[in-house]
Formats: C-alpha cells, sequence, structure tokens
C-alpha cells in the first residue's frame, strides 16, 4: 500500500488497536461531503481558484502530467488503478466523465498544484456491490490525487472540439483529389491546438502539435512561430531561434516575430549573464585562500 496509507509509528493511541488502518487515518481527515463519505487530507497546498463543476482535467499528456491519481485497498501495497503509467492523454469532464461521485467531490475541493489525499467510503466509490474481482463489496479506498492543473469551461469546449476534430480528420480517409483538402483540415486543428495549448501555459504539447503541423507544411509561418514561443518558455533557447529565424526568413517584417526575436535575445542575455555571475562566485579566491580545492 502507498506509504500514505500506513500508520505513523506511535500515532495510534492506547485502546484503539482495534481500528483499522482506514479508521484510524480517517480520525484526522477532514470531511468535504458532510457525511463523512468522502475524507480528506492535504499533503500539499495548492493556490489559485478551486476546480470548478464544468472543468475538465487531463489525465496525462506529455512529460507533466496535469492530473495523477492511484487508488489503493486497505490491505493491498499496490494500486488497484493508476494513470501515472498511461501514455494516451484522456480529458475527463466533470459532471459526465468522472464515475466515482467521490473524486468528483474531492476534485472540486482542489486547486492548481494540490497534493491530497482521500478516503472514499463505499456509497462514494463502487458501492454495495463493489467491482469484482478486484474490489470487494462495501469496500472504502483510499485515493491520491495530484492536480497540477485543469481547464475551465471555455477552454475545455475549445479543447474537446478541436481534439474531436482532428481525431475525425486522422481517420477520414479523402478520396481522389480530396487529400489536399483533409491536409489543409489538419493543419488548421494542430495550429489551433498549439495556440490553445500556449494560452495554458502547457510549452510542451504547443511544441508537439506544432510540429506535427510542420510535418504538413515545413514553412508555415504560424507553426515556425509557435514552436519558438513553446521552446522560449522551456527554456531551450537554440531551438527557439531556430524556428523563429526561420519564421522570420518567411515574414521578415512580421511585428509578432521581431518582438519575440528581441524578448529571446533579452531572455538568454538574462540566462548567460547568470551562468556567468555564478562561475565566478564558484572559482573567485576567497580570503583564506582559493575557492577549489585541487584533487588529483
Amino acid at each position: 500500500m502507498s506509504g500514505f496509507a500506513r500508520p505513523r509509528n506511535g500515532m495510534a493511541p492506547s485502546g484503539e488497536d482495534c481500528l483499522s488502518v482506514y479508521q484510524r487515518l480517517s480520525q484526522r481527515m477532514l470531511d468535504i461531503s458532510g457525511d463523512r463519505g468522502v475524507l480528506k487530507d492535504v499533503i500539499r497546498e495548492g493556490v489559485g481558484e478551486l476546480v470548478t463543476p464544468d472543468a475538465s482535467v487531463l489525465g496525462t499528456t506529455g512529460t507533466r502530467p496535469p492530473l495523477k491519481y492511484s487508488g489503493y485497498l486497505e490491505h493491498m501495497d499496490k494500486p488497484f488503478d493508476s494513470n501515472c503509467f498511461r501514455k494516451s492523454p484522456r480529458l475527463m469532464k466533470l459532471g459526465e466523465d468522472i464515475t466515482l461521485w467521490g473524486m468528483e467531490l474531492g476534485l472540486l475541493s482542489m486547486r492548481r498544484g494540490e497534493l491530497a489525499r482521500f478516503l472514499f467510503t463505499p456509497t462514494y466509490a463502487y458501492g454495495a456491490l463493489g467491482c469484482p474481482p478486484l474490489i470487494p463489496p462495501n469496500t472504502t479506498v483510499l485515493f491520491e490525487i495530484e492536480l497540477l492543473d485543469f481547464l475551465d469551461s471555455a477552454e475545455s469546449d475549445t479543447f474537446c472540439a478541436l481534439s474531436a476534430a482532428l481525431l475525425l480528420l486522422h481517420r477520414r480517409s479523402a478520396a481522389p483529389g480530396e487529400q489536399h483538402l483533409v491536409e489543409a483540415a489538419k493543419l488548421l486543428v494542430l495550429l489551433n491546438l498549439s495556440f490553445t495549448y500556449l494560452k495554458l501555459e502547457r510549452p510542451a504539447p504547443a511544441l508537439c502539435y506544432g510540429e506535427q503541423a510542420l510535418d504538413i507544411d515545413d514553412k508555415n509561418t504560424k507553426a515556425l512561430f509557435r514552436c519558438g514561443q513553446a521552446c522560449l518558455l522551456m527554456t531551450e533557447y537554440e531551438k527557439a531561434r531556430d524556428f523563429l529565424v526561420r519564421a522570420q526568413k518567411q515574414q521578415p517584417f512580421n511585428h509578432d516575430i521581431n518582438s519575440e526575436l528581441k524578448k529571446l535575445a533579452s531572455c538568454y542575455k538574462d540566462y548567460t549573464d547568470r551562468e556567468r555571475e555564478m562561475c565566478h562566485r564558484m572559482f573567485a579566491p576567497c580570503a583564506n585562500g582559493p575557492a577549489v580545492a585541487q584533487h588529483y
């Protein structure tokens, strides 16, 4: 079982040895359902607004999954359910796609960046019947949930529409002479997805969709520009410069591209200045002798 699910040494008072692990945990958890059906323990505080009832969360995508969760039974060391090792993104909209009532209530109590553990009683989890053969009847489960980001209603609707359109275009077999129309539609959707992720300050998927757009049209100015923006946000300065210079060659007088190149130059200067200062501090002689000992 997760380390969160084990009682700490000395935590259980005398006379309570008959209580189960989860019963002891529940005594110091916050009731967020009003009937002690969903209990919460915050491990790391989040920031900003609470998740909204019509928001959506992404199960995992790229190298920085916005939502990670693992579910545990009381007497098992390994999770019976986890999305931490899944590679395919899955968008889950609150009120529609999340099957556990407890997880829905738990997410609604969270903020960006928060890490928390929850206990869900059977009413808020798998019910009186459980989910054979894995979940026994009338089982209380523990979930650890980390929420790094979520989409609000408008962002969610945009993302869903674009993702669905891209999926349909990938599946469509173009009639003879229509392939260029399908590719043009794919290009537009990919550019919009890249732009959406940039707005969400998620540069890794923005770069991914931008590069897919470049696979269709390697001279597309918008794709080059958005890839450059994404790389700049990830502090990959050489890649950012490559994309932006290529975009500038297509449109030499584009104000946005030229401004982004100036921003890149400024960020790179700040970076090199910090590196230079760090090296200076590391190798500057101190009062009592050389700063760096020589080892042979």
